[in-house]
């Protein structure tokens, strides 16, 4: 039995996506596979046999598929290994190969198999830092988070820490009102770990179960970034000692390489432990989960296939390659 038959054959029936959900996947990652599966057609056009020219064209495909260049040649050695040992390999089972691959690759980082939203049992409140720069969909993406944990049947509270705009938390209340969760927030300007502070003591009294903070969406130099962050996580401490549980990095999946260098960035900054990637029903360029989860090695926790409220999805390793290579 394949690697890939494997994975799927060992799935939990409840892991799977709910049948709603798992056309707002296949439709979502539409423009990625047939923009992929085109170039992958060309490639191997009237080649019988994988051999160096096609495997040459393969790399194209996907550095150009925003799969990203180290990525990418990873992908391509595990196939030149399985060529070597098959001495004929035919252009009619690279899609299952590729599929194979990749499928291999996502599971050294993502290894979970959720597709509903929980948290950990044994942490409450579970607070989550969410990081990322303005326009990838940090604030979207927050408030769509904080609808599946309501429609869970979590107590939610949002944290206004992004204070260096005040469209930032006029934003973010706007959500929390349509999704019906509590939200602290102060004046624009005022100190973000201050903010962070208050909402963790307000969860905390409200009994809650899960804190989202939302922090300033800029990339200013480096060291700003990383004195700012560390100095939200810190205070947060003070009334959490574990917190935050969980820094997830927001990035734009239509943005391409762009939101490998915005990665890059932030984990150069913080501790970003699981990230979120947006927008990618809109762009061809979903290949950049693929590399992105490779690349720095950090889980993708969710993804956004949708501008619908319940278009975020929990990352699930299995159906995401199976809408791919659907």
């Amino acid at each position: 039995m394949s690697f890939f038959k494997k994975l799927f054959s060992n799935q939990k029936n409840d892991s799977k996506l709910s049948q709603e959900a798992k056309q707002t996947l296949d439709q979502g990652l539409e423009k990625t596979k047939t923009s992929f599966f085109s170039k992958l057609t060309k490639a191997v056009a009237g080649k019988s046999k994988v051999d160096d020219e096609v495997l040459d064209n393969l790399e194209e495909v996907l550095v150009s598929s925003d799969v990203g260049v180290n990525t990418t040649l990873k992908i391509i050695e595990r196939i030149e290994e399985r060529v070597s040992k098959d001495k004929y390999l035919g252009t009619d089972e690279l899609n299952a190969i590729l599929r194979e691959e990749i499928a291999a690759l996502l599971s050294e980082t993502n290894s979970g198999e959720e597709s509903e939203f929980i948290v950990p049992s044994t942490t409450k409140p579970y607070v989550i830092m969410v990081v990322g720069v303005n326009g990838v969909g940090k604030t979207t993406t927050i408030g769509k988070l904080a609808h599946q944990f309501k429609n869970a049947g979590y107590n939610v509270v949002l944290g206004a820490a992004d204070t260096f705009r005040a469209a930032a938390i006029d934003q973010l209340q706007i959500w929390a009102d349509r999704v019906g969760v509590s939200i602290v927030k102060q004046q624009m300007g005022s100190d973000p770990a201050s903010v962070a502070f208050d909402t963790l003591q307000s969860a905390v009294a409200q009994n809650a179960d899960v804190v989202i903070i939302d922090t300033a969406g800029r990339l200013h130099n480096k060291v700003g970034l990383m004195n700012e962050l560390s100095k939200v996580k810190k205070v947060m401490q003070k009334v959490i000692p574990d917190a935050p549980h969980d820094v997830l990095l927001v990035l734009d999946g239509s943005t391409g390489q762009n939101a490998f260098e915005q990665a890059k960035q932030f984990t150069a900054a913080t501790e970003v432990s699981c990230l979120a990637v947006t927008k990618l029903d809109g762009t061809a360029k979903g290949g950049v989960v693929i590399g992105i989860s490779d690349q720095f090695q950090i889980p993708v926790k969710y993804i956004g296939v949708g501008e619908g409220i319940n278009d975020l999805q929990v990352f699930n390793k299995y159906e995401f390659v199976d809408s791919f290579f659907k």
